[in-house]
């Protein structure tokens, strides 16, 4: 198989543009809708005697009681329901909501938490605090791992990774939370082994190679790694996608993450990474072996 790879990077480069500012204005003018974990609230799960066809009946109901701002979620079957109430001070939303379901519902309470505005302001803070020290590790670590140009290619690829999924968490206001927080890691090292795989294939070709053009050698490497690239990927989404269609509402926005994730980083290992390497042009002179790495690979 030799599909020209490279033949689509200006529309692979716009497609990225696109996608980067639509997720940016996003960012900055719709912001992320926050979970319990960042704002702070009540989150009440209770298990009813009946199962319910939809949530509307609990709606209207908790709309006539003057509860506002909830959040209603099934949090498994169909008779598990969740009800989160963001903000508050104390506790006092959770028992107004108890008491008002008690009014029309039997049911068993699961789980009962409350976040104060201090603990979510914190957790938000710190959550932020390790994802701007993992992009920065993985920077460091790249630029000593590889030649400059494949780690601008590589940091690129990230940044172009993390902007996205946090992006389309935005634009389509969906909760972000501590599990999405912990997705979008994953993603970081998911995206980042990619890359690694991608860029150690056209190194060595070039080294093997020195002769060969950058384009053509770089759509070589890529069909070379083709078929590992394409089981990796499609057997994670395989996973991913049974996670989000039978694991619930609990797991759900991390299984969006995921899958937003590995599709992105399947793709920005391939065009964003060469296009960088292509736009730096990249040769086999940047890549001669240099006496003290001959002497580390030759280390048993």
């Amino acid at each position: 198989m030799n599909i020209q790879f490279m033949k689509f990077r200006k529309l692979a480069l716009i497609l990225s543009s696109v996608l980067i500012s639509v997720s940016i204005v996003s960012l900055v003018f719709k912001n992320l809708e926050l979970g319990l974990d960042f704002t702070g609230g009540v989150l009440v799960e209770i298990k009813l005697e009946e199962n319910l066809e939809d949530l509307e009946e609990i709606r209207g109901f908790l709309d006539m009681k003057g509860i506002e701002n909830f959040v209603l979620n099934f949090s498994g079957t169909q008779n598990e329901v969740s009800i989160k109430i963001p903000g508050g001070t104390n506790n006092s939303n959770a028992d107004l909501l108890k008491t008002a379901l008690e009014e029309n519902y039997q049911f068993d309470l699961r789980k009962e938490e409350f976040i104060g505005p201090q603990i979510g302001e914190e957790l938000r803070d710190q959550g932020g605090l390790g994802l701007l020290l993992a992009l920065l590790i993985m920077a460091v670590y790249i630029m000593f791992r590889f030649q400059y140009k494949f780690a601008l290619g590589a940091i690129f690829a990230l940044a172009h990774d993390v902007i996205i999924v946090v992006g389309m968490f935005s634009l389509f206001a969906i909760d972000f939370d501590l599990t999405v927080l912990a997705a979008v890691l994953a993603v970081i090292g998911y995206s980042l082994n990619d890359t690694i795989v991608v860029s150690d294939r056209i190194r060595e070709n070039f080294r093997k190679k020195r002769r060969s053009e950058t384009i053509p050698l770089i759509d070589r490497s890529l069909n070379q790694m083709l078929g590992r690239t394409l089981i990796t990927s499609l057997t994670t989404l395989l996973v991913l996608f049974a996670l989000l269609i039978f694991g619930g509402d609990a797991i759900q926005n991390f299984s969006t993450a995921l899958i937003i994730g590995v599709m992105v980083g399947t793709y920005s290992s391939i065009y964003i990474v060469c296009n960088t390497l292509i736009s730096l042009n990249i040769t086999a002179d940047d890549l001669a072996v240099r006496k003290s790495e001959r002497f580390d690979d030759g280390m048993p």
